[in-house]
């Protein structure tokens, strides 16, 4: 009778010890730990026996951090409070850089009013451009200079061909001295309104309207 009682005793003891003995291992209950985060490589053959009683309680799962604001869909993530910013710069052709009103007048005859947006972006107005018996003959787009030099650029393209035909541009700070110790050279010179002249290059596609005080208004290349 002693030896048939001995076994469930022993066993009792076994299992009173397991319990006491700090777990060396997580706790495998699916309710604490989320599925993304159990260990995959735990030993499987290893058996824990809990004694009857009330569950342990899990522990609360920490606040998620609110996903950071994008600075377009799709895009990267934007801390929040933070504007984005635009990392796009425009580059232009080197002769453009240097010189954007040469620049152009080597356009006439090649460019569309389409190849201009596609370099210098949308104009800022336009106008009717008129010949000698003042009907409408084109039309003239008026465009910032992106490289700072002139006020700025306007073109003139033809209403038949679509094609670049004229190039205006407004010097910053230019007087008629200045053009005549860059360019020298012949000029013809006629009679303005409101005491301004027009002077026109001999040997050269240039024309040069200038006010009262001798300060440049435009430069018009063709």
């Amino acid at each position: 009778m002693r030896r048939v009682l001995g076994v469930p005793i022993c066993l009792m003891a076994g299992w009173l010890a397991i319990a006491a003995e700090p777990p060396d291992h997580p706790k495998t209950g699916s309710a604490s730990v989320p599925p993304v985060l159990r260990n995959q490589d735990q030993d499987q053959g290893d058996v824990v026996v809990l004694l009857p009683g009330a569950p342990p309680a899990s522990e609360p799962e920490a606040a998620k951090p609110a996903p950071a604001e994008s600075a377009k869909p799709g895009g990267p993530a934007t801390p929040a409070g933070t504007a984005p910013r635009s990392s796009t710069k425009v580059f232009y052709p080197p002769a453009f850089e240097q010189n954007s009103a040469v620049f152009c007048q080597r356009m006439i005859g090649q460019w569309t009013a389409d190849d201009a947006r596609f370099l210098l972006g949308q104009p800022l107005r336009q106008r009717p451009a008129y010949g000698d018996n003042q009907s409408v003959n084109g039309q003239i787009y008026a465009f910032p200079d992106p490289t700072g030099r002139y006020k700025e650029l306007e073109l003139d393209f033809e209403s038949g061909s679509g094609l670049l035909r004229t190039v205006f541009v407004y010097p910053q700070n230019m007087t008629w001295q200045d053009c005549r110790r860059q360019w020298g050279g012949e000029v013809s010179a006629t009679e303005a309104n409101k005491g301004r002249k027009f002077y026109s290059y001999v040997d050269r596609r240039l024309d040069v309207l200038v006010d009262s005080a001798g300060k440049v208004i435009s430069l018009g290349l063709y």
